[in-house]
Formats: structure tokens, C-alpha cells, sequence
């Protein structure tokens, strides 16, 4: 059983703001017994793709964003997943969006690029294109914590249920979704899809996120939240910066996966058009 911390904040285009309200609020939620701390997606930076040109590292190379981060998560001894960090790619005019853990001496212990990636156009809402300035990952990722194994996903993926069954098949009892969602789209299905996650799955889902009025034409949904494996919300920030805390417990997977055996009935079966 662990204590997790999602973080909401309102990030903007200044890399030193975005950071400094993180951290703040990233001690304030260890010092309230977080063991395990979430950011959200594109922590350090929204604004155009010509200023986050600016500002991509690789996981190799630690650049001034990653190596603060890193000090922070060894200073605090708790593991930090950096919900959505702008990498490198080895096109000069993409980058890669990827989450990255943590562990609690400041060492990454897992990187997980974002697989499908927001290319929307809502009617009088959001136009955004990721793809354009984004490369999309190909790997599903688990990874070993202090509550059990991890799945890595971020925002949009979670529209994607096949994803989660994956990872839930490679032992996942709980999944991360870090996430930017935009407020007309989070209004509507936010909550819906992630508790869809979490009931299908049977696992926690870990949801930091933006909140907020990034610029003119952006803003972000709020409402930070962990659902639990039944799919009732266990804590939720629904607006502001801040944090929210609730506890991770492998053993109420366990039960409730005992109670409805819905992931060992699933059957393969045919398709049919008559």
C-alpha cells in the first residue's frame, strides 16, 4: 500500500514558473505523506512548437529541466513521474512525448512515448494536430513500483481501451494517465473514460492534470483524480493548483478481480457481417 499524490498545476510557456510551482507543490504533498508523486502531461512547457523546440532534451544527455527534476525526486527520496516531458527525437523538427519515471535516488527507471497522439478538430472547440510536431511511440510500458506494477499512458491514449488490456495483461493493477484534456472534451468524457478504464481493467487509474487557461485558444479541463479498481474516485482536484492524495492497494485489485473474474472469463471469438 503506497500514498499517491496527483499534482495539478496551469503550466504556461515559462519553463522556471511551471517548475517552481511543481516543486512547491510536489514538497508540500510529500510533506503531507505522499509516497509517490504524479505531474501531469507537458509539465514544463504549452505554448507553440517553436518554443519547445527550444527546450528538448534527451534521456541521455540530462539537460537543465531533467537534471532538476531528478534532484527533486532524490531530494524528496519519492519516485516522481514526470507526466509528459517534451524529448528529443532524432527528426529536428518532431519531439517526443513521453512520461518518465522517476525512481526515489533520481534515477529513470522507465520512459514511456505517448502511442496516439490528440489530431482533433471539435466544433467550435479545440483544432490540435500532435502529430504534426510529435513522433508517436510504439511500445507499451509497465514498470515495478512500491504498489505494484505500472502501466505508463498518457492523455489521449485513454480513448484507446485495447492499450490498457494490454498492459493489464503484462500485470499492471494500476495505470497512469497524465494528462492536458482540453475543457470541451474533459466536460464531456474525462471522468466517463477514465472510471471505463478503471472498471474494465480492474486496476487504479492515477490522473494528474492541467487545469487552466494556457492562452487564448487553449485551456485545460482539470479535475485531478484517482479512481479506484470498482470505479469510484477516490480523490479529485477539480480546479486550481494543487495536489491530491489517495492510497494505492493491491490487495483491493485482488479482491475485486476475485469478485467479477471479468479479465480471466474474456474469450476470443469470431466476427460475422450476415
Amino acid at each position: 500500500m503506497s500514498v499517491v499524490a496527483v499534482v495539478q498545476h496551469c503550466a504556461g510557456t515559462d519553463v522556471e514558473t511551471n517548475l517552481a510551482t511543481l516543486e512547491v507543490l510536489s514538497k508540500q504533498a510529500a510533506s503531507s505523506g505522499a509516497e509517490f508523486i504524479t505531474w501531469p502531461e507537458a509539465f514544463a512547457y504549452i505554448g507553440r512548437h517553436e518554443g519547445k523546440k527550444e527546450i528538448l532534451e534527451s534521456l541521455t544527455d540530462d539537460g537543465p529541466i531533467l537534471t532538476r527534476c531528478k534532484d527533486l525526486a532524490a531530494n524528496l527520496k519519492c519516485p516522481l513521474l514526470l507526466g509528459g516531458f517534451h524529448e528529443a527525437s532524432p527528426n529536428p523538427d518532431k519531439c517526443f512525448n513521453t512520461a518518465i519515471l522517476l525512481n526515489e535516488s533520481g534515477e529513470i527507471a522507465a520512459a514511456y512515448r505517448k502511442i496516439h497522439l490528440f489530431d482533433v478538430a471539435i466544433e467550435n472547440g479545440p483544432q490540435l494536430m500532435e502529430s504534426k510536431h510529435t513522433e508517436a511511440g510504439d511500445v507499451a510500458v509497465t514498470t515495478e513500483t512500491g504498489f505494484g506494477k505500472l502501466g505508463l499512458t498518457i492523455c489521449y491514449d485513454v480513448r484507446f481501451p485495447a492499450l490498457y488490456q494490454c498492459l493489464t495483461e503484462l500485470g499492471a493493477i494500476s495505470h497512469a494517465v497524465p494528462s492536458a484534456f482540453t475543457k470541451e472534451t474533459g466536460q464531456a468524457h474525462w471522468h466517463t473514460l477514465l472510471k471505463a478504464r478503471a472498471i474494465e481493467t480492474q486496476s487504479y487509474i492515477i490522473a494528474p492534470a492541467q487545469h487552466g487557461k494556457h492562452s487564448k485558444n487553449r485551456s485545460s479541463f482539470g479535475h485531478s483524480v484517482i479512481v479506484d479498481p470498482w470505479g469510484r474516485v477516490l480523490a479529485e482536484l477539480p480546479e486550481g493548483d494543487g495536489y491530491a492524495l489517495a492510497e494505492i492497494n493491491e490487495e483491493q485489485v485482488l479482491e475485486v478481480r476475485a469478485q467479477i473474474p471479468s479479465l480471466l472469463n474474456k474469450r476470443a471469438f469470431r466476427s460475422s457481417t450476415q
